[in-house]
Formats: structure tokens, sequence, C-alpha cells
């Protein structure tokens, strides 16, 4: 290995020569408690930034075990990490000058979120750190300026490195508050089915946010408070009682006037499945791990998905238990999107009116008398509810604001009224024996078929290079394709969409041999992410991207809207 000395001279023999000289710095070099690696250069000023990652040992370091101890303090600490390097590089970022990204210093941007990321990696047995960030080397023109990229790497990144990646520079108490709170939190998530839950909300908490384009929590927004009847009281390891509402498995509706908190609420729940940082006013808003949103998605392409559960008989004879379509509507998106959560593990649909198709969700008494069931192929979600629960044990939560037809099959109605929850159950159901459904229930449905099997699509398998650019989280381009995910409302970052790129390519290249189903794909990638890490999606490549985890279910969702991807069912069962 190299050392810093040798860095510098390097510096000096290619300072004033183009820009592609700068190449010749790629490696390992040992710096003053830490190595500095500099994984892969552009060969341009304009070009994206440089890739370059630092690395402690443990002992260097010295963050004590006991913060890093289990998964959860341990991606806790990381983020905590990240974010104080992350506010230090952007006091010095462009403070070396340049054209171009000359003097860039930067890694993740995260959000409200606490994601497992790329960025800073703590191995769990030795306390080693790798901190991965980008920097643009100066140039004047397209001329190094080694004198000023000199300035980063020995003045402005070494102290980066004291500010953020050595305990002894922290203060201890914050780092133990962030370590009991991920605890408390997981704690809550082992509570919940426990305790019949598959939600809970903290009184205190701070569910809407400043605006719709941010995430901060609103000033001056009315604190949560539950309902004495969903009441329950929860003794966390470190922060002790804590009371919120509890909301029951089965089926919860969500009602109230426009503008009083339906939605937020339900929002909050959608991210839920991430823990929050403090401060973020939803530290303790907790949802089901695998709850999955649901909604009409016009345009999508459905890959021979069993929709059957709730369309079947279509008038030009369309098979529903193998549905293809490369323009879905409404009702035909939101039935595939619901049979696919199921197809993901989730245990709890989350779903708005407002985003749902009409049409898929429920049909009066009189629609029904008028147009009878046989003429009608599609099986709204309304008759189906109560099934998914009683069959599969998946809960739903359904915001209503202008329907009244689920009060029948709520296990649990709850009134938002300017923010605060109020539970008007016996209300309700009193209520709506004035109107008594005359519609039969339905025999349940054949299980929807999960054995669809992708198949590897051409460009992967002539070797060429595959081009892969991440729009944000709205999607993905592969090649001239793009992966629309714009509806897959609960990626909270733009790292997670882009390793579900990754995801898929690895897919491609390594998981798709026509022996494996779409369940047993994910299995893998999940498990190669618990073994590897996520620098395993990166494996061939110079540098490693940066990268945020995404759960299960949404790398589901990125693989059944590509539509590059074809699924077959290789053994299809007789339906009756």
């Amino acid at each position: 290995m190299q050392t810093s000395a040798d860095l510098k001279a390097l510096l000096d023999r290619i300072d004033r020569r183009g820009y592609p000289a700068y190449k010749d710095t790629k490696g390992c070099y040992q710096f003053p408690g830490y190595i500095l690696s500099i994984d892969h250069v552009q060969g341009d000023p304009f070009a994206a930034p440089s890739k370059v990652s630092i690395h402690l040992r443990g002992a260097t370091a010295a963050f004590p075990s006991s913060l890093y101890c289990t998964p959860q303090r341990r991606i806790a600490l990381q983020d905590a990490l990240t974010r104080q390097f992350s506010r230090q590089a952007s006091q010095v970022s462009f403070q070396a000058k340049g054209s171009g990204h000359s003097g860039l210093i930067s890694l993740s941007r995260c959000g409200q979120e606490v994601l497992e990321r790329t960025a800073c990696q703590l191995n769990p047995t030795t306390g080693d750190i790798v901190l991965r960030l980008e920097v643009g080397f100066p140039a004047n023109g397209r001329t190094i300026n080694a004198r000023e990229l000199e300035k980063i790497l020995f003045d402005l990144l070494p102290r980066c490195v004291q500010s953020a990646l050595l305990y002894q520079n922290w203060d201890a108490k914050r780092l133990q508050a962030v370590a009991d709170l991920a605890e408390d939190r997981h704690y809550i998530r082992q509570e919940l089915p426990k305790l019949g839950l598959c939600a809970f909300v903290a009184n205190g908490s701070i569910l809407p946010r400043a605006s719709g384009v941010s995430s901060l929590p609103m000033k001056g927004a009315i604190p949560f408070q539950s309902p004495p009847e969903l009441a329950v009281t929860l003794n966390l390891p470190h922060k002790g009682p804590l009371t919120g509402m509890g909301i029951p498995q089965g089926i919860t509706l969500i009602v109230g006037g426009g503008y009083h908190g339906k939605s937020t609420l339900l929002k909050a729940l959608e991210l839920g499945v991430y823990d929050h940082i403090d401060g973020d006013g939803r530290e303790y808003v907790i949802t089901d791990a695998s709850a999955v949103k649901i909604r009409a998605e016009d345009g999508r392409s459905i890959q021979n998905t069993d929709i059957s559960m709730f369309i079947r008989d279509l008038p030009n004879g369309k098979d529903t238990t193998s549905f293809f379509t490369e323009d879905a509507s409404g009702s035909t998106s939101q039935a595939a999107n619901v049979v696919e959560g199921m197809e993901a593990g989730t245990s709890l649909l989350l779903m708005d009116e407002d985003t749902s198709a009409t049409n898929f969700m429920v049909r009066d008494e009189l629609m029904q008398r008028v147009i009878h069931r046989d003429m009608e192929p599609i099986t709204p979600f309304l008759d189906r509810i109560r099934e998914l629960y009683d069959h599969y044990g998946i809960s739903t939560i359904l915001v209503a604001g202008s329907s009244g037809a689920f009060f029948h099959c709520s296990d649990h109605i709850i009134q938002m009224d300017r923010y605060l929850p109020r539970d008007i159950t016996a209300l309700a159901k009193q209520e709506a024996k004035a109107f008594p459904s005359q519609i039969s229930p339905l025999p349940p449905a054949a299980p929807p078929q999960f054995n669809r099997r992708p198949q590897s699509s051409p460009e992967f398998r002539t070797g060429e290079r595959v081009k892969l650019k991440t729009l944000g989280r709205d999607g993905i381009s592969i090649n001239k394709e793009t992966i629309d995910l714009r509806c897959v409302e609960q990626l909270a970052d733009s790292e997670q969409t882009a390793a579900l790129g990754r995801c898929l390519i690895y897919a491609q290249t390594h998981l798709l041999d026509g022996t494996k189903d779409l369940r047993q794909i994910v299995q893998e990638l999940d498990a190669l992410m618990d073994r590897q890490g996520l620098d395993a999606l990166c494996s061939g490549r110079s540098g490693v991207d940066f990268l945020a985890r995404p759960r299960t279910q949404e790398i589901f969702a990125c693989l059944n809207r590509y539509r590059g991807l074809r699924m077959a069912f290789p053994h299809k069962q007789h339906r009756s």
C-alpha cells in the first residue's frame, strides 16, 4: 500500500497535465489514522464526480460495541455518522476552486427515514468503518489543478474524518440516545403482533408535514392523541411507558370530513414501515413492516398475474388467472396491486378512497340491482375485504370520505376530527343498521397462483453493457426501457430506487435461469443483501454506488413493473 506522501508526490508530477492523468491516482493510500481509497476517477471535470472511500479500523474509530451490537443499533449508528459527515462535507464543499464539479465533496443526502446505506458501513464484528463519498477533482478548464486537490485530500477531508468518524469527538449521550431509540422502536415492532395490532401511533406525534414538498414536521401542528377506546401503553426498554393508539388487526376504516387529517394519518402509517430520526415527529409511528399501500395505477403493465379473485369472465374471454396487459385500467391495475402485495407477503393493505378505482372498490345496491353480478366481471374489493383477513390474515386500513359501504364489514371505525382521532365504531354500526345490505355474500375465491417464473431479457443474455439511470424516486431507466415507480408510494429515498435498479440487473445476470419463481428470486436478493450487504449488487463495477436498502415489497413492485421482464406460468394449475 502506498502512503500519503506517495500521493502528494504523484500530484506534484501530474499538476497542470490533461485531466485524464488524474486516473493515475487510483489506489489506496495510508493517511494518519485511516486509509484513503480512490476507487474511480472520472476523465472529465464536467462528468459525475470521482468516487472515494475512507477506511478506519475499529480500534481507531473506537465506537463502543454496545452502539452496534444489534442490526437496529448498527444501522442507526451508520445513519448518524453519515449525517454528521455530510454536514461537515457541506461546509467545506467547493472551498477548492475550479471548473465543472471541481471542489465538490458530497455523500448521501439523508431524509427523515433511517435507512441502511452504502454511504457508511460498519463491520459488526470488528467495528471497522467504510465511508464513501464523491469528490470533484479540481481542474482549470480540463487541466489538472493538483494544488486544489491536495487541499481537499490533505486538509478538508481529514477535518471531516476527525469530526464524524472518531468516537472521542462525539457527544456520547447523543449517540446513546440514537441507539436506545432504535432499540425501542424494534421492541414496538416485535410487540405489535403479540398484541394483535398492525400499527401504533404514539400520543404527541406530529403527523402533518411542513408542505406537500417537504417531509419536515409542520410547525404548530396539533399533536396526535389516541381515543381512549384504542389507547395502548407499551413499556419500552429505554423510554419506559409510552401510550398511543393501537390499530387492531382486521378491517379499520378511517373517515371524516375533508382536510381533517385522514390522508395525513394514512401517509404516516405508510412510512411507519421505516424508522425516523429524532425530531421528525413520527419517531413512534410504527406500522407492520410488510404493509403495502395499494392504489389504482392506470397504464401500468401487468405480467401474467392471477387477478381472478377480483376480475373474471371478461367478455373478450381473456384469461384472468394469467392476466397480461401493457396498459392496465384503474380496476385491473388495483386488482393486480392487491394480488402482487399478497405474493410479496404483506399482512396489511393501506388504501385511500381518493386514489382508488371506484368500480374496483364498491358497487352499491342499486347498481347491483340494475346490473346483476353475472353481468359484471369485477368483484369489488368490498366483497373480498373480509375474506382477505379471515382466510389469508391480511388486515386493511382504508380511508373513506364519501362511501359508507364499508361500515358493515369494518371491525373499527376511526373519525378524524381536526387532526384528532375519535373511535366511532359503535355509532357507525348503529347507523348502518338502518341501511342493511340486501346483497348475499360471495363464496371464497380460489387462492391466487404465485408460480410465475421471470425470463431473462435478451439484452442481458448478449453480454452487452447495460445502461442504468435512476430517475429520482419516480423510476428507473434501463437501456431504452423506463420502469415507472411513481405509484409505489412507500419508496422513501432515490437511493432505494437506485438499489432496485441494481437488484434488477443482478437478478437478470445471476438468478433468472428459468427454474425459480418470482418469490424465490426476491428471497435470494434479500438473502444476498443480508449476507454481503448492498455492495454485492455492485459487483464488477469500479466503485460502489450510493444505494439504500429497499424493502422486499418494493423489490417485487419493481420487477412487476418492468415491461422487459416476461413472466411465465410453467405449470399452470386447473382453476374451477
